[in-house]
C-alpha cells in the first residue's frame, strides 16, 4: 500500500490541484489531501466547504483512495500523521523547482522516511494560482477557466 500527502490550502480547488491530484491517485493507493488550517486566516471557503468540494472534483475517477484531512503543523509531520511515505508537490516552473527542492531538503532532514514526489503541472494549469483565482473572483471576474465546474459555482455563491 503506498500512500502519499498532498497538502495544501486549497482555496479554492483549482484546475491546477486537480491535475496534481489526478496524477498522484494514478501512482498511488491513497492520497491524503491535506488541508492547512490556520486560525489566523480567514479563508474563502470553510474546512469542510474545501473537502466537499475536493471530493467531488474526484468523484470515482479513480480507483485510489481518496482522503482529506485538516492540519495545523508542519506538513512533513501531517504526513507522518496521515501514514504517508510520500509528499506530494506540483511544480510549474523554475521557481517552484527551486523553493521546492529547498523545502523537500529540510523535510528529507527532519524526516527521512519522507519522500517527496513532484509531478509537472500541465501546460494549460501552469498560471493558474488559488491566489489570483480569489482576487479574480473578489473583483467580479469570471473564474471558471481556473477551477472545476463545481468549484465555480461555489465561488458565485460566495461572490454574488
Amino acid at each position: 500500500m503506498t500512500r502519499a500527502f498532498y497538502p495544501g490550502s486549497f482555496d479554492p480547488m483549482t484546475n491546477g490541484h486537480l491535475d496534481i491530484l489526478r496524477q498522484a491517485l494514478a501512482v498511488f493507493d491513497t492520497v491524503v489531501v491535506g488541508i492547512g488550517v490556520h486560525p489566523g486566516k480567514t479563508p474563502m471557503f470553510s474546512f469542510d466547504e474545501r473537502a466537499r468540494l475536493i471530493a467531488d472534483c474526484v468523484g470515482g475517477t479513480s480507483d485510489a483512495e481518496l482522503r482529506v484531512v485538516a492540519f495545523d503543523n508542519l506538513a512533513v509531520d501531517a504526513a507522518v500523521e496521515a501514514g504517508a511515505s510520500a509528499i506530494v508537490r506540483g511544480l510549474r516552473d523554475g521557481t517552484d523547482l527551486n523553493y521546492e527542492m529547498q523545502m523537500s531538503g529540510m523535510n528529507g532532514v527532519m524526516r527521512p522516511e519522507v519522500t517527496t514526489v513532484f509531478f509537472p503541472a500541465s501546460p494549460a494549469t501552469r498560471p493558474i494560482t488559488a491566489t489570483l483565482v480569489r482576487q479574480i473572483a473578489r473583483m467580479g471576474g469570471d473564474v471558471s477557466a481556473f477551477v472545476p465546474a463545481n468549484v465555480a459555482e461555489a465561488i458565485r455563491g460566495k461572490t454574488a
